[in-house]
């Protein structure tokens, strides 16, 4: 572990972290359950994916951290020079990023599209909560450089307790992009 990792914060309020998570989960299935086909279909605002295409992205954050996890843990116990390294190579690479991660939501809608996404959201926040909950105190405060280029909700360096918070700060920046209901 580097010394910036070392424990020593505040306790992470873990219960709030699954609190938040839970109503995400919440919202996104009544969002669901109220949308017609047309809204679906419809532009967001700000965006320029559909409302559709935009609530698959929304969830995709929340899968994007089950994978992001074990890389935060895995590069938290590396060299400082690792770490760094790791992030300038990702800071590079922001172009194609974008365009994937515009494309992939895309894609995605297709797949879990309104009727299937709901499950997906539900079966990936119960893993993420689950997980949170065993995840070991010390290993809350472990962490690693982001490419901050990517995301308006990456830092810098974010631990593992960031890195199970992110995907509702996702969620709530993208909740206010859908026209859904206007």
């Amino acid at each position: 572990m580097r010394p910036e990792d070392g424990a020593g914060g505040p306790p992470v309020d873990r219960d709030a972290i699954a609190a938040d998570l839970e109503r995400c989960r919440v919202d996104l299935l009544a969002l669901l359950a109220g949308a017609t086909r047309a809204e679906l279909r419809a532009a967001s605002n700000g965006t320029r994916w559909t409302n559709e295409q935009l609530l698959f992205h929304m969830v995709f954050g929340f899968l994007v951290v089950r994978r992001l996890l074990p890389l935060v843990r895995l590069m938290s116990v590396a060299p400082g020079w690792v770490d760094r390294s790791f992030a300038a190579v990702l800071e590079a690479g922001r172009a194609p990023f974008h365009w994937v991660n515009y494309a992939g939501s895309c894609g995605g809608a297709l797949v879990f599209d309104h009727t299937r996404m709901g499950r997906l959201c539900t079966h990936t926040v119960d893993r993420l909560v689950t997980s949170l909950m065993q995840e070991p105190e010390e290993g809350l405060g472990r962490g690693m450089r982001f490419p901050t280029s990517w995301d308006p909700y990456f830092r810098q360096r974010m631990t593992v307790a960031a890195v199970y918070a992110y995907p509702v700060l996702h969620y709530d920046h993208h909740r206010r992009q859908l026209t859904l209901g206007r």
